[in-house]
């Protein structure tokens, strides 16, 4: 208690000048909102870092069950969720083409097998990091059919603006999971 009163003795003996003193003020103030406007989001609207950190070995994918190259693109299971499963490595994502209904709600899972990827999907609010070891994963819908590219937004290497894919999406009543390069059955995780 005593370091304390003996602080704040120094400190109003110091001179502060009162232009200085009032942008102090701004500066903490700011500070304070910005602190007050992340607790609020955290307490009262539930925004908080991802808890559920899934963890893999990029560099034994292919031997992983969920991301070997038979169980990638897109997948139904039984009660009719759509996954799709994609792998982001120097310089393309694999698979190169999907295609998805419009107005379904489906969940992406994104790995790297090498180095720090992003995904950004323009024309669409979706867009993520896919860090090496980690598994990212968005759930979101495609509103309307058409074609959508899909883009890498970290730098990656000499051939990062090569790195592309693209996703048809098709109307959710003309949408058929029926071949098997479209999409497998009852895979499960």
């Amino acid at each position: 208690m005593d370091f304390l009163q003996d602080f704040v003795a120094q400190l109003r003996t110091v001179h502060v000048d009162h232009l200085e003193r009032k942008w102090i003020n701004i500066s903490l103030l700011i500070i304070g909102l910005l602190v007050a406007i992340i607790m609020t989001d955290a307490f009262f609207h539930g925004v908080n870092p991802p808890s559920k950190v899934e963890t893999i070995d990029s560099a034994r994918l292919h031997l992983s069950k969920e991301f070997a190259e038979n169980n990638l693109g897109v997948q139904l299971d039984d009660k009719g969720a759509i996954m799709v499963r994609m792998v982001a490595g120097r310089y393309s994502f694999f698979p190169k083409h999907i295609s998805v209904p419009a107005e379904t709600k489906l969940t992406f899972r994104w790995v790297s097998m090498d180095v720090l990827h992003g995904v950004h999907i323009p024309m669409t609010n979706m867009s993520t990091m896919i860090v090496p070891g980690y598994v990212a994963e968005i759930t979101t819908s495609f509103p309307k059919p058409g074609e959508y590219p899909v883009l890498c937004n970290e730098y990656c290497g000499l051939g990062h603006n090569h790195m592309w894919s693209n996703i048809s999406v098709i109307a959710k009543e003309d949408w058929q999971c029926s071949t098997e390069t479209d999409c497998k059955k009852g895979i499960k995780q």
